[in-house]
């Protein structure tokens, strides 16, 4: 496809989310359109309560009523949605579907893109960037999950640690 596919919110009925994503994927694998209609995501969440019983671990849905789904919009795609049982539409404005940002995309946790961590404990690192950058110092720590970065600088004779975003550094090479 000429155009890529973006990620929309659609409405659906209270409960209704697991029926509606099935719905939506079969619809498409039968009239031949995964290229427009290429995934469907239900953001869950972990949740975990103390009770008297003890402990007890659920699932439950982050966003209750709402389905996402990456698609490429068309007059075609559109009509499937609108003809699932279940859905309701899109979320937007006067009818109209309006896909979410990258920023709301990272925010809301539906796509994660894989970080490629070229630095370990002990690695030195330049900071590139930020009021640190230019000074050299090891590397501590590394959090992946939260793309940041200790490192250990040295500022008046003293080594201090210092978190870093993973962009603001850069592998020193001999």
């Amino acid at each position: 496809m000429a155009e890529e596919a973006k990620w929309y919110v659609i409405h659906t009925y209270s409960s209704y989310e697991n029926a509606v994503s099935a719905a939506i994927m079969k619809a498409a694998e039968n009239r031949r359109m995964t290229d427009l209609i290429q995934e469907i995501k239900i953001p869950m969440e972990t949740v975990t309560e103390f009770t008297d019983a003890g402990e007890k671990t659920y699932e439950r849905k982050v966003f209750p009523g709402y389905v996402f789904c990456k698609m490429v919009l068309t007059d075609e795609s559109w009509h499937l949605i609108h003809n699932v049982r279940g859905a309701t539409g899109f979320v937007g404005s006067d009818g109209k579907a309006i896909p979410l940002t990258e920023q709301e995309i990272y925010a809301l946790g539906i796509e994660r893109h894989e970080v490629v961590i070229a630095f370990e404990a002990g690695d030195t690192v330049r900071v590139v960037d930020g009021p640190l950058a230019g000074f050299l110092g090891i590397v501590e720590e590394v959090n992946p999950e939260s793309e940041k970065i200790r490192v250990m600088v040295s500022m008046f004779g003293r080594e201090t640690p210092v978190d870093l975003d993973l962009d603001q550094v850069e592998e020193v090479r001999d």
